[in-house]
């Protein structure tokens, strides 16, 4: 990986006289820029070793199937397993790991939100995987930023929505929403780090290679 000049550090640094911003929020994020550390070049057009979609799927199956009780819901991890096969995979691809592994694990243990999963989940993939491979290629840091936070917000909103409107009631996605909002940033900020710092693609290979 390359070094980072100071000048390039000095671009990317969070300022430090944000208005409004707590100061445990701003450490938050430079941390979380320094941990996930994007690489310069995302590499979208290695391939990924055939076998990974499945395999990615069962993850996130398993990932969709059990949560953390919280108040209105429960918290999953299966965003975790989304963010990552949306960028090593195309949107086609992203979206059937995405949604459809998520609709699997609701059809098996909660069959209830399992149309919404397929949709919000697969949607959601399918956003992040087009827009770091379309928008703002030239700035690939940027644009997975983007690409991701807008995948985020996505899942928000549409459970949120799903939540008040279809399968509860509007004061349950309320009660929910800000351990929707950390399932989000959580399963964001796990899945990048394990595509770009723990190289989940090599890892990947070396699995589906024995």
């Amino acid at each position: 990986m390359r070094q980072r000049t100071a000048s390039s550090a000095d671009k990317t640094a969070i300022p430090s006289d944000l208005p409004d911003l707590p100061c445990r929020i701003r450490e938050f994020l430079q941390f979380a820029k320094e941990t996930v550390c994007i690489p310069k070049a995302l590499p979208i057009s290695v391939p990924v070793p055939g076998g990974a979609a499945a395999l990615l799927m069962a993850v996130n199956i398993g990932l969709s199937s059990f949560g953390i009780p919280v108040p209105g819901g429960h918290l999953y991890f299966c965003d975790i397993a989304v963010v990552a096969a949306a960028l090593l995979l195309d949107p086609a691809a992203a979206f059937i790991v995405g949604g459809v592994g998520s609709f699997l694990g609701d059809f098996f243990f909660y069959p209830v939100t399992m149309f919404v999963s397929l949709f919000v989940h697969g949607f959601q993939a399918a956003l992040i995987s087009w827009f770091i491979r379309h928008v703002l290629t030239g700035r690939p840091k940027l644009s997975a930023f983007l690409g991701i936070a807008l995948g985020a917000v996505l899942m928000i909103v549409g459970y949120s929505l799903a939540r008040a409107y279809i399968y509860s009631t509007p004061a349950y996605a309320w009660i929910k929403l800000p351990y929707e909002i950390l399932q989000g940033v959580m399963g964001s900020a796990i899945g990048a780090f394990l595509v770009w710092k723990w190289k989940l693609r090599d890892l990947l290979r070396d699995i589906l290679e024995k």
